[in-house]
């Protein structure tokens, strides 16, 4: 059984503890959804915990005429801060569990890789509140002509790119519900066979539609993640925020990823496991991306 002082670097661990980093490092960097779907800035070799993403207006063409010099256009720039917090999660391995039976390098870094990977959607899918456009029904369910008018709208705003959708299972489910429900069963479709299939949308109206329980199923005027609060924290129960967007809708600042380190306590008679990661995100271009609102119950 080995025994650890204090540890900094994983390359002084156990060959159990280097299973636990990796396993967990693998875990956090597989079951992220949300990190690519955004723009991600790596900034660890830059000073200081906020950084400032320049924003350019469109400039517009226009005819020329022979000999006639053309006139210039001043470009006004703006920015979008992104501050940077650290994020984090413990847990105790104890020198009699790692007596015990299974496999505890797989599992406790599965543990810990999925604890950061959920944290950073959950913050990352927080910033679909700020969306100003929005469609669905906050007391009904979205269908795909309100993904239809989701894209219209980016496509006016001139959003680039790949269009994503994120909702939670069970608008999710809503969805697919009345895809299979509203045409015939004798009218045979790719979109309606693929559903009743295996349950996966797929693509509507360009958009690649993904489910996560990261969406939460409440509004969370509170910011905590949790259900509840009072007054202007009052969080509204059953109605859930998803969006489409563009990657260039949303960015995060990744200023140090996951990282995992180990740290004996021998009164204890065990090893504490802190994995930590330290980012920050933001809307980038709010005209890139629509909010659709709709129930979360589960459904009947």
């Amino acid at each position: 059984m080995p025994t650890l002082s204090t540890v900094n670097n994983g390359n002084n661990l156990s060959d159990l503890f280097v299973n636990i980093i990796a396993q967990a490092r693998f875990t956090a960097e597989e079951e992220s959804l949300m990190l690519g779907l955004i723009t991600q800035y790596n900034i660890g070799a830059q000073a200081g915990t906020t950084i400032q993403v320049p924003k350019y207006p469109a400039v517009a063409a226009a005819d020329l005429t022979e000999g006639t010099d053309m006139s210039e256009t001043v470009v006004h720039t703006s920015s979008v801060p992104v501050t940077v917090t650290e994020k984090g999660a413990q847990v105790i391995l104890t020198d009699v569990a790692q007596m015990g039976a299974g496999n505890p390098a797989d599992e406790l870094g599965t543990v810990l890789g999925n604890s950061i990977a959920t944290k950073i959607d959950q913050d990352i899918i927080a910033t679909f509140r700020d969306f100003t456009s929005e469609q669905g029904n906050m007391a009904g369910n979205i269908t795909a002509a309100d993904i239809f008018k989701a894209v219209a709208t980016l496509r006016a705003n001139k959003a680039r790119g790949p269009l994503y959708g994120v909702v939670h299972p069970y608008v999710a489910y809503d969805l697919k519900a009345s895809l299979t429900n509203s045409f015939s069963p004798n009218t045979s479709n790719d979109l309606v066979n693929e559903a009743m299939r295996s349950g996966y949308i797929g693509t509507i109206a360009g958009v690649q539609m993904f489910e996560s329980a990261n969406v939460l199923s409440f509004t969370d005027l509170g910011d905590d993640n949790a259900a509840g609060g009072s007054g202007d924290n009052a969080d509204t129960s059953n109605v859930s925020a998803g969006a489409i967007f563009t990657p260039e809708a949303i960015a995060v600042a990744m200023k140090r990823d996951f990282n995992l380190e180990a740290e004996r306590n021998a009164s204890l008679r065990a090893t504490e496991l802190n994995a930590t990661a330290v980012y920050g995100t933001a809307v980038l271009d709010n005209s890139f991306g629509v909010r659709l609102n709709a129930n979360s119950e589960f459904p009947a």
